[in-house]
């Protein structure tokens, strides 16, 4: 985008301020002056949201589906907080809070954002990335969440809670179709079963043919296709005790793929720039112009990636005596991960361009186990006391072969490696308030968390003539076999004080420690050098916060401010292994995450909202510990983390009014915008996302009555092209992977409630 019209958009979008979070219900009645609390439960108690000590944003599932958000992915534009590094595959996917997540394909590292779906806590990364379905809202729980939430929350949680069953007979159906071809069709149903038995089920399914043109198959990529089903089952066996059976299945498969940016390299810190000519001959020659722009690729075929995401748990709520109340949450869940790919991204084989394919197969399952005794409120002393137990298990079976021209012969190199983990956590945890006065409180939480972590790793390959099996130039290392056995104890904890500034407003400080256990670096190409373990994360944060509202809601209002330190960074950095680029799990060194968020809401009449979010976040090294060997420059104290940009704002304004009988009218518009963000570690000027500017709209027509909602909208209505992950090609050049709405796109919504 030129300046003058990025200056233009910036100044388009300053007439929506003031405004804040977009968190908040669906759009309110015209009738309404403004919308009404909303419950959370970031602390295992029923809150509204302006009680809770924490930076916390909310989004109801109702916003999510009007603004067609429907992953994490999407969520991320709309909370300036959070940031999400795309991946050709699930596994590879990140999400960031505040500046702070785990880059890794290791299934022996966890991510240092915890993501809950119904109260369990899932853990890989690539189980919490799909389609989130029908939900009733999504919690950010922003910095350290170790001691109630305690499993890989080192930098913060995002909990997902889905709809629920109701006595009260209901329903909906809904389609959507874009101008792009994707198609989207959800229906679900809630109603008793039985006397004091209630049920309810979601049904999904959508189809996205892709944006990207592989001009070798002449196919449509990097879309996907996706459908799943969830069912609820709540019953009440006494007055006393409530039981929630629930299951869920999703099948996903997705083309996701890299398009060249560039054929050369930048290197960090010298500014260097290599050109690799033969790339650049073979992309001129296939007619791909490599740009910030580009959507094409020729790949030997299309990317095929396949996921089954199922679990299923049990919740029993148990009231006891005086008011208190005994929770037990029994979980199993599994994900399988199948990837075929192209490893070079170009469909071409010679003598400088050697050719790779890619297959693996992950299989995850894990076992949880938590029990808690909450208190009821109103003494002296509230408190949730609790005991959590989980077996996480995760084998792959990954394939690389390379051919490459030798002598005037194509040569094949084959590598097949088997590896997995075991991880088992045990942890005692428990958080209380002590209430010294109606409006003056302190808090504190501990957790104490036991980890054992265990791996094993056998990789085979063919022989490789020309290096001896050492693979500098197949990319594939020779033999290698090992096993390791680690185990470690923490502790999470959280201190804080609490003043109600009058009956609607409150401010905080508080102290967090969080922790992460210990890692392993098992990857397909690993070596010796990886076979140690990793040191456990630890996070300490100092945040402080003012949040409440005025004028009867019309008004809301939040800031937090906060500064939290990370040593033993568990992160990735680009190191050479087998003569290609490949990241390396290493403790990085000690990082620290601070900042500023501010979250205003206006709702000055009925049916019309201002919402805004704005972070200002400094997240950087503050020492890199540089490892024997090293591809790229360890020069890189003081310099930021990966998805940290130093400035985010979302605006969202929403008009709501009637324009016949039974019949409103709404008007909708929203903005993203995000500061120049640098995606990887090493520091590459390449892989710098330049400051971008999203800007989406629709229009509604909702009946008050009937249920009905017909929705248009448009998507990045300044066709603003952008990426979500920016870095050096399998080969050679600089590569990214194209969002969703890297173009402009329309779509329609048509629902039906009953």
């Amino acid at each position: 985008m030129t300046r003058p019209h990025t200056r233009s958009l910036l100044l388009a979008s300053a007439l929506f301020l003031p405004a804040a979070p977009a968190l908040a219900d669906e759009a309110a009645p015209a009738t309404q002056t403004a919308p009404a609390e909303i419950t959370v439960t970031a602390r295992y108690r029923n809150e509204t949201l302006q009680q809770v000590p924490i930076a916390i944003t909310a989004v109801s599932g109702a916003s999510l589906n009007d603004r067609a958000l429907h992953n994490l992915q999407d969520l991320s534009a709309t909370v300036p907080s959070v940031d999400f590094r795309n991946g050709s595959s699930n596994k590879d996917r990140t999400i960031f809070i505040r500046g702070v997540g785990t880059i890794s394909t290791s299934p022996g590292v966890e991510p240092s954002v915890s993501t809950v779906l119904d109260g369990v806590v899932l853990t890989r990364s690539g189980q919490s990335t799909l389609d989130v379905g029908e939900v009733e809202r999504i919690e950010v729980l922003r910095g350290p969440q170790g001691t109630l939430f305690g499993k890989n929350a080192s930098a913060g949680v995002i909990s997902i809670v889905t709809k629920g069953p109701s006595a009260r007979t209901g329903g909906y159906a809904e389609a959507t179709a874009t101008t792009d071809q994707e198609y989207r069709a959800k229906a679900g149903i809630t109603g008793a079963i039985a006397d004091g038995v209630n049920a309810r089920i979601d049904g999904l399914y959508t189809n996205f043919r892709g944006n990207v043109d592989n001009l070798n198959t002449g196919h449509k990529v990097n879309g996907f296709e996706r459908y799943g089903a969830r069912a609820k089952i709540e019953a009440n066996p006494t007055p006393d005790l409530k039981l929630l059976l629930q299951a869920d299945y999703l099948q996903s498969r997705d083309t996701a793929v890299g398009v060249y940016t560039s054929s050369a390299q930048t290197a960090y810190p010298t500014g260097t720039v290599t050109d690799n000519a033969a790339l650049s001959g073979f992309l001129s020659s296939v007619g791909i112009t490599p740009s910030a722009s580009n959507r094409r690729v020729s790949n030997n075929f299309d990317t095929d990636v396949r996921d089954k995401n199922a679990g299923v748990g049990l919740t029993a709520d148990w009231s006891l005596p005086k008011g208190y109340t005994l929770t037990s949450i029994t979980a199993y869940r599994n994900w399988k991960n199948h990837q075929h790919q192209d490893f070079d991204g170009i469909s071409a084989v010679s003598a400088a361009i050697p050719q790779g394919e890619d297959y693996g197969d992950v299989s995850s399952r894990q076992i949880s186990q938590e029990l808690r005794l909450t208190s009821p409120k109103g003494k002296f002393i509230d408190y949730v006391v609790g005991a959590y137990y989980l077996n996480a298990k995760t084998d792959e079976r990954y394939q690389r072969q390379i051919t490459r021209v030798v002598s005037g012969a194509n040569v094949a190199t084959t590598g097949v490696a088997y590896y997995g983990v075991t991880n088992n956590n045990y942890a005692l945890f428990g958080e209380a308030n002590f209430n010294f006065t109606k409006n003056f409180r302190a808090l504190a939480g501990y957790r104490s968390v036991w980890d054992e972590l265990s791996y094993y790793h056998n990789r085979t390959s063919t022989n490789d003539p020309a290096n001896a099996g050492t693979g500098a130039v197949t990319g594939i290392q020779g033999y290698h076999s090992s096993t390791g056995r680690t185990s470690t104890r923490g502790d999470a904890y959280r201190f804080g004080l609490q003043l109600d500034l009058g009956d609607h407003a409150q401010t905080y400080v508080t102290y967090s420690r969080g922790y992460k256990g210990p890692a392993y670096n098992v990857f397909f190409n690993m070596l010796g050098r990886d076979e140690i373990s990793l040191s456990p994360e630890t996070s300490k944060s100092w945040e402080a916060g003012i949040k409440g509202s005025a004028l009867n809601r019309q008004i809301t209002y939040s800031l937090a401010a906060y500064t939290t330190d990370f040593n033993n960074f568990q992160a990735n950095f680009s190191d050479l292994v087998a003569g290609a680029i490949a990241t390396r799990l290493i403790n990085a060194g000690t990082a620290n995450s601070r900042g500023i968020e501010v979250d205003l809401g206006l709702h000055p009449i009925p049916g019309l909202s201002f919402d805004t979010s704005v972070a200002y976040n400094d997240a950087k090294v503050l020492h890199f510990n540089c490892p024997v060997g090293a591809a790229s420059s360890c020069n890189i104290d003081g310099k930021p983390l990966p998805y940290a940009p130093k400035w985010k704002l979302y605006e969202n304004v929403t008009y709501r009014f009637g324009v016949a009988q039974g019949w409103d009218l709404e008007l909708q518009s929203d903005v993203t915008l995000k500061g120049a963000t640098q995606y990887q570690l090493t520091q590459t000027p390449s892989s710098i996302q330049p400051a971008y500017v999203l800007l989406n709209a629709s229009v509604a027509l909702l009946g008050q009555d009937n249920g009905w909602q017909v929705r248009a909208y448009v998507k990045n209505i300044a066709n603003q092209h952008y990426s979500n992950l920016l870095g050096n090609g399998a080969i050679a050049g600089t590569s990214r992977l194209v969002p969703r709405d890297d173009v402009r796109y329309g779509g329609i919504l048509l629902r039906k409630t009953f």
